[in-house]
């Protein structure tokens, strides 16, 4: 049988590009050869898309140095018109103009914006070529911290209190400052990886923590603390149309109290460097939950997943309080590192990384 080509975007103009490297290294390295012909494509931090190599090793991190996309290697043009559905060419040099391959499926393992907000999607539409995840709509709400609640809220789901900063709002109103209460975490809205977020223990910290967020985004969302253990479930749709929900995991940081962002304790931040450099970070899988809060958290991850009109896959983060379950947001491109959740809490739930890959994959060319 003909081998599935498969297109696997990674990289972009994103604070999240060494991630999306990571995660799409990760997915190369899992997909199954016999069943799929694999093209890289990375997408520079600088918005060029080049083809990448089939030497995947140095798509890791490595002595604490995150990957980021070659500048110098070919530069490939995606076809947007029907006529050229999925192709790949050569965009410079003698070649220019060759045809590389012609994707029956583009894989965007891309996070952050210019990458999982919509904009990939919609240029993949254009083209009419199936996409693995969310559509447009969904990957926009999904992306956007403000959007995500409303969208949620409006489907009477547990959600917490926050407040918008738009670009001329130069800091909180006294009635937000005195509804949100402290702590506080304040984070660009449209972003992700703990990128530019900040918590604020003082009310005189709350300007430099905007500044900060404003570095990333012109938008800041700023969010009253939620005391609860960190809670994540994945949601994964089969090429049948059915969609179901993962065993959920429980995630530790030594010494990080609980809040948006951060792990049960006392004292650190769960940041960028904690998630992906410093290795300190654990979980329980499947996490230590009664029969009934397991099958709630499913229950409000396929709610939240349906909610913003996702389809394929996305990820739930939860914060599991004394009253009850809240959600702090929806990734609809969830990590694919070797150490990211969804496909551990998929593994643990019964269905493997190349397993995973492939129902992503079949979905895509079964649903669009």
């Amino acid at each position: 049988m003909k081998r599935t080509t498969v297109a696997v975007l990674y990289g972009g103009r994103s604070t999240e590009h060494s991630v999306s490297c990571v995660s799409a290294g990760a997915v190369m390295a899992h997909l199954d050869r016999s069943a799929y012909d694999v093209v890289p494509v990375g997408i520079t931090g600088s918005g060029v898309w080049t083809l990448g190599p089939d030497d995947v090793s140095g798509l890791r991190i490595s002595d604490r140095v995150m990957p980021v996309v070659d500048e110098d290697r070919p530069r490939v043009a995606l076809g947007l018109s029907t006529e050229d559905r999925g192709v790949l060419r050569y965009a410079d040099g003698d070649r220019a103009g060759e045809q590389i391959a012609r994707a029956d499926v583009v894989f965007p393992v891309m996070h952050g914006t210019h990458a999982e907000g919509g904009t990939i999607q919609g240029l993949l539409e254009l083209s009419g070529v199936p996409y693995v995840g969310p559509g447009v709509l969904a990957s926009a709400a999904g992306m956007d911290k403000e959007f995500t609640k409303i969208v949620l809220g409006a489907a009477g789901l547990p959600i917490g209190r926050q407040a918008v900063l738009r670009p001329g709002d130069r800091t909180l109103a006294t009635a937000d400052r005195e509804r949100l209460g402290l702590p506080l975490f304040v984070k660009p809205a449209r972003g992700g990886s703990s990128i530019g977020i900040s918590k604020v223990t003082r009310d005189e910290d709350l300007e430099a923590a905007i500044a900060e967020a404003r570095r990333y985004d012109p938008k800041v969302i700023v969010e009253a603390a939620i005391t609860g253990r960190e809670i994540e479930c994945g949601v994964l749709e089969y090429p049948d149309g059915t969609v179901a929900a993962s065993l959920p995991a429980e995630l530790h940081v030594p010494g990080a109290p609980a809040g948006p962002d951060e792990g049960p304790g006392t004292g650190a931040f769960y940041d960028f460097d904690t998630k992906y450099l410093d290795d300190v970070a654990t979980f329980d899988l499947p996490a230590a939950l009664s029969e009934e809060e397991t099958e709630q958290l499913r229950t409000l991850a396929l709610r939240a997943h349906l909610a913003i009109d996702a389809r394929g896959l996305s990820r739930v983060d939860f914060f599991l309080t004394p009253s009850g379950p809240v959600i702090n947001e929806i990734n609809t491109m969830p990590g694919f590192t070797p150490i990211s959740m969804y496909p551990q809490m998929w593994s643990a739930t019964g269905v493997d990384y190349p397993t995973l890959l492939d129902t992503l994959v079949r979905t895509a060319l079964a649903g669009r």
